[in-house]
């Protein structure tokens, strides 16, 4: 191996020697671990082991800061194999030698031919390929087909531009309204054959509706591995050796937001190799390995779409957020937060720990603008770090921006729309073995826990009696957040077509935007992370003002 590079370390791997009285004296037990410094490829490597091949296990590993050059030099592969061994084979990431041994080991284990995920699992089991290696040799695979596959393909689909399939999705927003308005009044004229054709045609529309949300569903993958060159980049102008893990890249969102989300993502990407990964020095005096991970996963969780972004840096540094704030006035004296309330204060408009200004940051313009465009999309974004371990940033997004399933809700003589798939539970708010009023404090306990209220009438100054009895709708607000929304009636679940508010109202908190109902009124969309926000705020302050502005009107009648 002298002839083509040099030896930079040699271990011997005794793990598998046995107790002295076990020796078997013509069997050997040890191993020998050597690192290699050369520009060869993994075939003239093994190539050197000829001679012991067949008496020994060989494994040949490139260094895990190479992965991201075989992902790269997989995806620019010309004229891709079918076949994923041999995509391996011809990017260099695993010899023919070492496809054909576990090629024989899966037919071994399954007596069948396999398919390319059960190979790609058996190269990882086996140490000869990395994941992230296997998944972007699978997605090339997915992506490529043969001529035949291809025409068949061109034959099933069709282009379609944008802009036609945001008229189709507005015109179908417009036919929900209008079978709304239809099933309403078959219901007043008390018809049952005209109900019953109301019926059947708001089914029909719901079927129509999710076939048309279908077509702008993409998955996130491409978005994903689109930064494997901004680690690239950014870890070569940091000095920083960055790996990145990808996961969940066949999750599925709407192309809206997925064009959207890109460049909140690229700031929190960048953020986490400039602020979290440590320089390989002191990572290695910590005991960590030199090369940093930054981790993208999403995944879909109780309608909605969550996408993290994590690294195993350093942490956030609780004590120097919170000498900051107190720099710029954004505590108040004696103040006691907890981690998660520090946390929310990086993003607050110009706020920054960096020491200096680089191309990267310190300037403090960045993660007030991806929560801003999150909040934008319905979406929240929350924060956990641990110092010394890493840091991970939690987006939960809407799967689409344009029609939800939502829960009717009265009070007074508004209306207002709860998303769904946030609403967990319905229970009256009075006196009884389950709900314990607790009206000085505005909570009730229910389940063992107490559980915030969130006053409708009281945040938006809603005119209108209050009803005999009052319901409490419990919503989730993030992974472990919940609140009960006080409310006079529940009206049932609806179909509601998201519309945007005018800009007297964008700057509101608490609203997500409006709907038309059957009837031809106006409801409003709560947010309702941004309504537990408010909560909190109004429960510490008294006497905090309504949520409109003066001279303004938010009933929605």
């Amino acid at each position: 191996m002298t002839t083509f590079g040099s030896i930079t370390g040699l271990i011997v791997v005794d793990d598998a020697l046995p107790p002295l009285e076990e020796v078997d004296p013509e069997l050997c037990y040890l191993g020998f671990e050597i690192g290699l410094k050369t520009e060869a490829d993994k075939t003239r490597i093994e190539a050197a082991f000829d001679f012991v091949r067949d008496d020994c296990t060989l494994h040949i590993l490139p260094p895990r800061s190479l992965v991201a050059d075989y992902v790269s030099l997989i995806r620019d592969l010309p004229g891709v194999p079918a076949r994923l061994g041999e995509m391996l084979v011809a990017c260099g990431t695993i010899t023919a030698i070492e496809l054909d041994r576990c090629l024989k080991s899966q037919s071994a284990l399954s007596g069948t031919e396999a398919s390319a995920q059960r190979l790609g699992e058996l190269l990882v089991e086996q140490k000869l390929v990395q994941p992230a290696v296997v998944a972007a040799a699978v997605e090339q695979q997915k992506e490529t087909r043969s001529p035949h596959e291809a025409k068949d393909a061109e034959k099933r689909s069709i282009r379609v531009d944008g802009d036609k399939l945001d008229r189709l999705i507005d015109l179908i927003g417009e036919l929900i309204i209008a079978g709304a308005a239809t099933g309403s009044e078959a219901r007043r004229a008390g018809l049952a054959r005209l109900n019953e054709s109301a019926l059947h045609l708001a089914q029909i529309v719901e079927e129509v509706r999710d076939q048309a949300l279908k077509l702008r569903i993409v998955q996130i993958g491409p978005t994903f591995n689109r930064f494997q060159r901004v680690v690239r980049e950014v870890a070569r102008e940091t000095g920083k050796h960055i790996h990145l893990d990808i996961s969940g890249a066949d999750t599925e969102l709407d192309k809206t937001l997925v064009e959207r989300i890109a460049d909140p993502l690229t700031h929190l990407v960048r953020n986490a190799i400039d602020h979290g990964i440590e320089m390989p020095a002191v990572r290695q005096a910590q005991g960590k390995p030199g090369p940093g991970t930054v981790r993208l996963n999403a995944y879909h969780d109780a309608g909605s779409v969550v996408i993290e972004v994590s690294d195993d840096g350093a942490g956030l540094n609780r004590d120097r957020i919170l000498e900051k704030a107190r720099q710029r006035n954004l505590l108040s004296e004696g103040q006691v937060l907890t981690d998660e309330q520090v946390y929310e204060l990086i993003f607050a408009p110009g706020f920054s720990t960096a020491e200096q200004v680089t191309n990267l940051s310190g300037r403090g313009v960045g993660m007030d603008v991806v929560k801003s465009n999150v909040t934008a999309m319905r979406g929240t974004v929350e924060i956990h770090s641990k110092q010394g371990v890493g840091s991970q940033v939690r987006l939960r997004l809407p799967l689409t921006l344009a029609i939800i399933d939502g829960f009717q809700i009265g009070v007074g003589n508004s209306s207002f729309v709860i998303p769904l798939d946030l609403v967990e539970e319905c229970v009256e708010l009075n006196p009884g073995p389950n709900a314990e009023i607790d009206r000085a404090c505005g909570s009730i306990t229910l389940h063992g826990s107490v559980l915030p209220l969130i006053r409708l009438r009281d945040m938006f100054d809603v005119r209108g009696s209050a009803g005999r009895r009052e319901s409490v709708v419990v919503v989730r607000c993030g992974t472990n957040k919940r609140a009960g929304i006080v409310v006079d009636e529940l009206l049932g679940e609806l179909q509601a077509v998201i519309k945007p508010l005018s800009r007297l109202f964008r700057q509101l908190r608490g609203v997500a935007g409006s709907t038309i109902l059957g009837s031809g009124k106006v409801a409003l969309i709560l947010d309702i992370p941004g309504l537990a926000e408010r909560s909190l705020a109004h429960s510490e302050r008294a006497h905090a003002p309504p949520l409109r502005r003066p001279g303004t009107e938010l009933m929605a009648s």
